[in-house]
């Protein structure tokens, strides 16, 4: 036999198997319809039918029978899977119930007395529509029931000796209702919930779900000895982080193992599933908010329209492709100049967005001819521009790399989108821009510059978002400190009061996406940081949780604060007016505008020294031309006389002599 062959033979025999089964459901709820209609009939005569209404009986029940099966049929009832019936599809069988009992009812009032066979008296009508749908959708109820315990057993079955974890619940609420039915659902768990625990007084001793409330967290260390506990789990919807913080110190004097479930968005999304009941993060004990889109302008501003990406390998720069991706654009352009890390973000849009067109380009923002071929091909109508270079200590020895990739990129990539007919331009700014201390931060301050500067010379919307540290981006002190604590320590921090803004890379990107479709063209767009976190801190919380001691089992050594550091990031530059917006995480500013003559003659100077690698020269340079700035290795007031050293000296070149003489 062929494999062809073999393979149509499969093909008939499933599709064999699922119309018997729809045969099958077909058979019983004909026949719990017809037995509904004969019990009505003896509820209604205390279970003794008259002889003259017997007839009448058997005369009425084959088209109230036909009726009530057409509209199981017309409202797609035997579209759901039996064994997977929940409340949500409960509601579809009110439908067809009150579609077959109008028309039931109307040949009721409507024929005249002479047909007594045709007239189904009200108290059956009322008692048989409530039988009859109340059975076909008990018939599922009890094959869900069967399913669940098959499951139950098959788990029971390859849990190691029948035994299971026992677990605590924290958080009696909607997510933990929603966690425990997902647990009560999965017999493959192995885990067994041995009750909640809530602060709330109302819910004390209460049963929710089958399963009882036996405390508040107080009672913790109580109920894990007396109950056996292996470990507890959080589960409560956006928990403050401190919240999260008090419970998992409790949990940590005991000891236990504390884990949690995921984000609250997850759970409105009904994504809750055992499997994704997680260890406490960081980002948990930070206790960032979900982000709340206004999910209508972002959609106006992305949906079919064609999308650019620049830096789109970047932790930042993916994460505005993954969101993008979500809101349907026409075409989706992703622009690395790395070639793994747009092979990675690649791949993965291929096998989450199948539907979508995206196109992978290999370049670099700073190679002008590259760029003008993309963007004559593609014309993109959003430019979200994300590369650059951002890692501060490592920028004060490039500083000619940081500013023609930050600043003078910006710049070039900033005008091809308004020569293409771009409608938005969004740069992906930093706090590190504000009183820049160093040379990362400088010249993202540049490109803020750049492009109000654009934004008033050309038609396309220029819009900057800033914000702070992204946790888990690549290079951030959390994946540093996690390797760390691998290796055994110790864990390195730069000062004991460094403190700095922190938000999750996926918060981040919304919120570019937001501030974009806000702009109206330039603004400096603030994201909401929250309170800021002092990194000793946050080096001790990722100890605890890898169920360590800080200062015992992992020292933390302190370095010494890097070039260009601060100990603080501010957000805003003291002259720049905040205002809120009409969203709760995004602040606006104006900065300061710069007269046209002066930018362009900046971006010339700019172009000379960074194209001769006269690192200093530039770095003098940078620190005259933002007077906020405080750069490091350039003592207050001394850029001018630099430049006028250089000039005697004859080490700049002519165009640049002329200009600084001008």
């Amino acid at each position: 036999m062929t494999r062809r062959n073999q393979v149509g033979n499969k093909i008939r025999r499933t599709w064999k198997i699922r119309l018997l089964t729809r045969q099958v459901q077909w058979t019983m709820d004909l026949g719990v319809l017809v037995s509904a209609f004969v019990f009505a009939y003896l509820l209604r005569f205390d279970f003794v039918i008259p002889e003259q209404e017997f007839p009448r009986a058997l005369v009425q029940l084959p088209w109230v029978v036909l009726i009530q099966f057409a509209a199981l049929i017309y409202f797609g009832v035997y579209a759901f899977i039996w064994r997977y019936i929940g409340l949500r599809e409960t509601k579809a069988f009110v439908f067809p119930a009150l579609a077959s009992l109008f028309p039931i009812l109307i040949a009721r009032l409507a024929l005249p007395v002479s047909l007594p066979e045709w007239r189904v008296p009200l108290s059956i009508i009322l008692m048989d529509t409530i039988l009859a749908f109340g059975g076909v959708l008990a018939l599922r109820v009890l094959r869900r029931a069967q399913f669940e315990r098959h499951q139950k057993r098959r788990g029971v079955v390859r849990t190691t000796n029948g035994r299971r974890k026992s677990v605590l619940l924290i958080g009696a609420g909607r997510a933990g209702v929603l966690a425990a039915k997902e647990i009560f659902g999965r017999g493959d768990a192995d885990i067994e919930i041995a009750g909640f625990v809530d602060d709330d007084p109302r819910k004390q001793n209460f049963v929710i779900n089958g399963v009882k409330v036996r405390g508040t967290t107080r009672d913790v260390p109580r109920l894990v000895r007396e109950l056996g506990i292996d470990h507890v789990v959080i589960t409560i919807a956006e928990a403050p982080g401190q919240e999260i913080r008090r419970i998992v110190g409790i949990c940590e004097q005991i000891p236990i193992k504390v884990r949690i479930i995921p984000g609250f968005y997850e759970i409105l999304e009904g994504n809750v599933e055992v499997s994704r009941i997680r260890d406490v993060q960081i980002e948990d004990l930070l206790g960032r908010e979900s982000v709340q889109l206004d999910q209508d302008s972002v959609a106006r501003f992305l949906a079919g329209k064609t999308v650019m990406v620049t830096g789109a390998g970047g932790s930042i720069g993916s994460e505005l492709v993954r969101q993008a991706a979500r809101f349907q654009p026409k075409k989706l352009i992703l622009v690395e100049r790395a070639e793994f890390a747009l092979f990675s973000v690649d791949r993965e849009l291929s096998e989450a967005c199948l539907d979508l067109n995206h196109i992978p380009l290999v370049a670099d923002v700073g190679d002008e001819a590259r760029m003008r071929s993309i963007f004559a091909a593609h014309r993109p109508q959003i430019v979200l521009h994300a590369a650059a270079h951002k890692h501060v200590p490592l920028m004060e020895f490039n500083v000619t790399e940081a500013v023609k990739n930050n600043a003078l990129a910006t710049h070039a990539v900033g005008e091809l989108a308004a020569e293409f007919g771009a409608e938005a331009f969004v740069l992906i700014s930093t706090d590190k821009a504000v009183c820049p201390t160093s040379i990362m931060g400088a010249s993202k301050r540049i490109a803020e510059l750049v492009i109000q500067d654009l934004n008033e010379k050309r038609t396309t919307r220029y819009v900057a978002v800033r914000f702070g540290n992204v946790i888990g981006s690549t290079g951030s002190v959390v994946p540093i400190f996690q390797e760390q604590i691998r290796k055994g320590g110790p864990l390195t921090v730069t000062n004991p009061d460094m403190i700095r803004y922190f938000m999750t890379i996926p918060e981040a990107a919304q919120l570019v996406l937001q501030a974009g479709a806000m702009g109206e063209g330039g603004e400096i767009f603030v994201l909401d940081m929250g309170r800021p976190v002092r990194i000793l801190d946050l080096a001790k919380d990722l100890i605890r949780l890898s169920g360590l001691k800080p200062f015992e089992d992992i020292d933390i050594v302190f370095t010494g604060a890097r070039p260009g550091e601060k100990l603080f990031e501010e957000l805003e530059i003291t002259e720049e007016c905040m205002a809120k917006t009409r969203h709760p995480k995004i602040l606006v500013g104006k900065i300061a505008a710069r007269p046209a003559d002066n930018v362009c003659h900046m971006l010339e100077q700019l172009r000379l020294l960074s194209t001769d690698g006269q690192e200093q020269e530039l770095r003098a340079y940078l620190s005259d031309f933002l007077p906020e700035a405080r750069l490091e290795g350039v003592p207050p007031n001394s850029a001018s006389d630099m430049v006028l050293e250089i000039l005697q000296e004859g080490a700049l070149p002519l165009k640049m002599k002329e200009a600084a003489t001008s």
